[in-house]
């Protein structure tokens, strides 16, 4: 069994985690956003895709752009940062090279691509690790400064990646099959209201919505988790999809009803990162740096100027090529005071999916609707069963009249269901559509939606509350109204039945604090984090579940929330973590919440039945143990217990024939007071018993019967030094004629020995 299991964690750690590595082919970087940094005036780009081939050492570029300013005399700064590092910086004066052929810079269009090898010094300087690590966080940026103004003609800023990321279209598919399965599994076992499997696909979602929100706070998240988290955007009903019909819709939409904020677009959203975040890190506007200047070979200078005589030929002839935008304008400006800068949050995070920040609630609306008219279809499929069922006379009639009963229960506790899963998604959206001044439409559909999730999940938990306040908390399991409103409170024990108001409420203070405190990322994670502890608090305190296994393990899940809600804080801008040390918490904690899902499905699988078949089968083996062992008693052999039978044993009662050795005649029981004759053999048979037998169910000696009371004048003679064999002085009654008692004969004999 244990094999079993680790070889099931292998598998899954390496289909949720190394998947995401299986995008890379060679070392190579390459640009992926292209923008300008200052409004653009002596140099228009309308494409610039450069890539740099580690094995040969060679750059390729396709560049589309044009020179519009005459008699422009420009020198150009060019330099990579790379983690907020800069391992290149160089200055380059136009004028004092290849005899002044580029001063003035020529007028004309640069349209073609073309391949150039870069010298050792450049290629030296990129590390190793750049082309391996997902996400990475560098961009190149050319700026064009006029010599005798030092006004800033030109700048242009591009991205680089090198095709590793921790968002995979695998993980994607494979945690949400995972999810299908389960909720078919839950649907099936949902017939009994006290199944843990539809209790473990709600635990499944929750967890994938911690994942997928905690990427919406206002902090400064590295690349490579924010990717990560991504992989989870499904779960909050972020569904994006190859045809931008639907976004281009929302636009319309929201254009029609006073929409003013920018929509999607189909274009990379890295771009319009504020450059203060990852994966530009730059803290400051970079400028030409006069004091690193790298002196270059005047022939490599030849080279590039060779290159970029092919770049004159006429747009049109080069339509085939894959282009921006039709023009110069699709290129979009990025400054600090621009409106299309996507700050930290909610904002970077729904475009990186291609929907726009104001089209996010409006998303998530769509996916509901879609998700009710699915539940519909469910339920009118099996109102159908039904129907045919009792129209037709099929099955037999108790069957019928349990399916018929059972209809209405499953219908409202699915329905339950169904808004826990959307509470967090459509609670997110809808107060942060409230802090965004766009579409009343918009707004209209997040108050309906929003009070609409509330007013059901309040109605369930005011039937469940006002049921306890008439009854008692038992009457909460009566199966038609535990079917119906099971899915509230049937985990728990009868004390804690409310418990579930604890998670639903933290749920609702962490969708407030992201939309509330959106500008204050330091309060989001403060705000967030006490309520993590808080619902850990109360897990440990009231230990809520029926068994311990579910307190230990919402308590593991708890515990995962708290840690990485408590690591968030090296993202916060305010505390200036280098750009390394937080792509490695961001590692750290996308491993946890990796190995949080890898435990989830193996718990699940455990009560989806491999624990109870586990179980059976040490039972047929026991059974077969017995039977070989039956066998070879019945053939005269030695059990297989035998050894440790006969030394290990069961204490013998503590009997007065098993304190220490004594006569055989000394050892008889004595009757303090004989009122009839018995002989020594009547009395050896109450007395002679098995010692390894208890005194239950058998005549006790004469010596522990009650008595009466000696009289004064007995009590005498007891006392008396005559000697005890004389048999007048031992009678206690008026009984002196009866013949000595073996208690007599034992007194007899203890005297004469002591006198020897």
């Amino acid at each position: 069994m244990f094999s079993s299991l680790a070889r099931l964690r292998v598998v899954l750690f390496t289909t949720l985690f190394f998947t995401i590595f299986s995008s890379a082919k060679e070392d190579k970087l390459f640009t992926s956003s292209v923008t300008y940094c200052r409004p653009p005036e002596s140099l228009l780009v309308q494409q610039f895709d450069v890539t740099y081939f580690a094995k040969n050492q060679s750059v390729s570029f396709n560049i589309t752009a044009a020179s519009v300013i005459p008699n422009l005399d420009v020198s150009a700064n060019l330099f990579l940062n790379a983690y907020g590092m800069k391992p290149v910086n160089l200055t380059l004066d136009f004028c004092s090279i290849l005899d002044g052929a580029l001063c003035p810079l020529p007028i004309h269009n640069f349209s073609g691509h073309a391949s150039l090898t870069i010298p050792d010094e450049f290629s030296d300087r990129i590390p190793s690790i750049a082309y391996k690590i997902p996400d990475l966080e560098a961009f190149a940026q050319l700026m064009l400064t006029e010599r005798d103004t030092g006004d800033v003609k030109a700048c242009v800023q591009a991205t680089l990646a090198n095709g590793w990321s921790t968002r995979q279209p695998a993980v994607e598919w494979t945690t949400g099959g995972i999810t299908i399965a389960t909720f078919l599994v839950a649907l099936w076992q949902s017939r009994s209201p006290n199944s843990i499997i539809p209790f473990r696909l709600l635990d499944m979602i929750s967890l994938y919505q911690t994942i997928a929100t905690s990427a919406f706070l206002n902090i400064n998240y590295p690349s490579l988790y924010r990717s990560f988290t991504l992989n989870f955007s499904w779960s909050m009903s972020l569904f994006t999809t190859r045809s931008a019909a639907v976004q281009n819709a929302i636009n319309d939409m929201r254009a029609r009803t006073g929409g003013g904020l920018a929509n999607s677009t189909t274009e990379s959203a890295v771009g319009l990162v504020n450059r203060k975040l990852s994966p530009f890190n730059d803290l400051i506007a970079a400028l030409p740096v006069q004091d690193s200047v790298t002196e270059i070979a005047s022939s490599y200078y030849s080279r590039i100027y060779n290159a970029a005589s092919n770049f004159t030929e006429p747009s049109d002839k080069i339509a085939g090529l894959r282009l921006f935008a039709a023009d110069a304008d699709a290129v979009q400006t990025v400054t600090e005071d621009s409106s299309n800068v996507l700050q930290a949050g909610v904002p970077i995070y729904v475009n990186s999916l291609h929907i726009a920040t104001a089209n996010a609630f409006m998303t998530v609306f769509i996916c509901a609707l879609v998700l009710i008219a699915i539940a519909l279809f469910v339920f009118g499929v099996a109102f159908a069963v039904l129907f045919a069922m009792e129209h037709y006379k099929l099955g037999q009639e108790d069957t019928r009249a349990k399916l018929r009963h059972s209809y209405g229960p499953f219908v409202r506790a699915w329905s339950l269901r169904l808004a826990l899963i959307m509470f967090s998604p459509i609670v997110v959206f809808a107060l942060y559509q409230w802090t965004l001044d766009d579409s009343w439409l918009s707004v209209l559909f997040s108050v309906i939606s929003f009070l609409a999730i509330m007013a059901g999940i309040i109605y369930v938990f005011f039937l469940v509350f006002r049921r306890v306040r008439r009854s008692d908390t038992a009457s909460l399991y009566s199966t038609e109204f535990l079917q119906s409103h099971g899915p509230a409170y049937a985990q728990y024990r009868d004390p804690r039945y409310y418990f579930s108001l604890i998670f639903i409420g933290g749920t609702f203070l962490k969708a407030l604090f992201i939309a509330a405190a959106k500008s204050n990322g330091l309060a989001q994670v403060i705000l967030i984090l006490l309520v993590e502890i808080g619902t850990l608090i109360a897990l440990l305190v009231l230990r809520p579940h029926k068994t311990r296994g579910g307190d230990v393990f919402s308590t593991f899940l708890a515990v995962v929330r708290v840690v990485c809600t408590g690591l968030l804080f090296a993202f916060v801008e305010r505390f200036a973590v280098k750009a390394i040390p937080r792509v490695a918490i961001g590692a750290v904690i996308a491993v946890i919440f990796s190995v949080s899902i890898i435990i989830l499905v193996i718990n699940l699988l455990l009560n989806l039945g491999i624990r109870r078949f586990w179980r059976r089968r040490t039972e047929e083996e026991k059974l077969e143990r017995q039977e070989s062992a039956d066998i070879m008693l019945e053939k005269g052999g030695r059990s297989p217990h035998s050894d440790s039978e006969s030394t290990i044993t069961r204490a013998r009662n503590p009997t007065p024939d098993h304190n220490i050795p004594l006569d055989p005649e000394v050892n008889r029981p004595y009757p303090s007071t004989p009122t009839t004759a018995h002989s020594p053999t009547e009395y050896a048979s109450t007395h002679n018993r098995d010692s390894a037998s208890t005194n239950l169910g058998t005549v006790l000696p004469r010596r522990w019967s009650i008595t009466p009371l000696h009289t004064p004048t007995s009590s005498s003679l007891d006392h008396s030094t005559t000697p005890p064999h004389q048999p007048g002085l031992l009678g206690r009654t008026s009984e002196a004629t009866e013949p000595p008692s073996p208690g007599a004969q034992v007194g007899k004999d203890l005297y004469s020995h002591s006198h020897s």
